[in-house]
């Protein structure tokens, strides 16, 4: 689904990402983690292909294709979306509009997408005119289940997000997974392993959203490298206990024995 070579980005004259090199296959959910400031967003913002993201060296390949040099439009048009962590507010626009947008001719039932993530009265409002942090998430993720992306890019879905509205977060995220909807709680296992086609990339820092979202595999951002790769529970347990400079420290220890 995607694959990063050597991938080393900068933004103005700093270079922020150096050499990382990653592949998520179809169906597959991987979760970065990582302390503030290491890249983490950059790294999302580059495979969307937003401008102010210089790419130094690498490649990035989308379902086989390079996709390096294509403008954010045809990326999405080729089936990957992002969710950001402060989208801007659009006056003048409606969500149901938007919504049509990011459907881009594929048939999609807005009103019942719309029912599913609790945002009928929110329609005809302005897009995020006066939304909450989590009305925000629910109106970014109405549009990519409009938009039906082959692969998924979250930027820290739980942010400003309370504990009422993550649980419908993750259904949401689940439904563009293909991972089914039943409820506010994820598919049983066996149905989201059934079948799975389409990927996503979530940073988190809390790891609140593995509840909702369980990934196949987590990697460790630091200093603007991937530091090391693993089982996301283990990995946010080690984080948790020992920080971020342990944890990668017995990850390299138990790759090298």
């Amino acid at each position: 689904m995607l694959k990063l070579e050597n991938l080393s980005i900068a933004i103005g004259d700093k270079q922020i990402l150096h050499d990382i090199n990653l592949e998520i296959k179809d169906g597959e959910v991987h979760v970065l983690f990582g302390p503030n400031g290491t890249g983490k967003s950059t790294l999302i913002g580059a495979i969307m292909g937003f401008s102010r993201f210089k790419i130094l060296s690498g490649k990035i390949y989308f379902k086989g294709e390079d996709v390096t040099d294509l403008p954010v439009d045809e990326r999405a048009r080729r089936g990957i979306g992002v969710m950001i962590q402060r989208p801007p507010t659009v006056k003048g626009l409606s969500v149901r509009q938007m919504t049509e947008i990011c459907a881009g001719g594929k048939a999609a039932d807005v009103a019942k997408l719309a029912e599913k993530m609790h945002l009928t009265n929110f329609l005809d409002r302005s897009v995020n005119e006066g939304f909450s942090g989590g009305e925000i998430k629910r109106s970014e993720l109405l549009q990519l289940m409009a938009q039906q992306p082959d692969l998924l890019l979250l930027d820290e879905p739980e942010s400003g997000v309370d504990l009422e509205n993550i649980a419908l977060v993750g259904a949401g995220v689940n439904h563009i997974l293909e991972r089914g909807f039943d409820g506010d709680q994820p598919a049983p296992l066996a149905k989201r392993r059934a079948g799975r086609k389409k990927s996503g990339l979530i940073i988190t820092h809390t790891g609140h959203i593995l509840r909702y979202v369980p990934a196949d595999v987590a990697h460790i951002m630091y200093n603007g490298s991937l530091s090391c790769s693993g089982n996301p529970q283990e990995m946010l347990e080690c984080i948790g206990n020992e920080g971020y400079e342990h944890c990668i420290q017995c990850r390299v220890q138990e790759a090298k024995a």
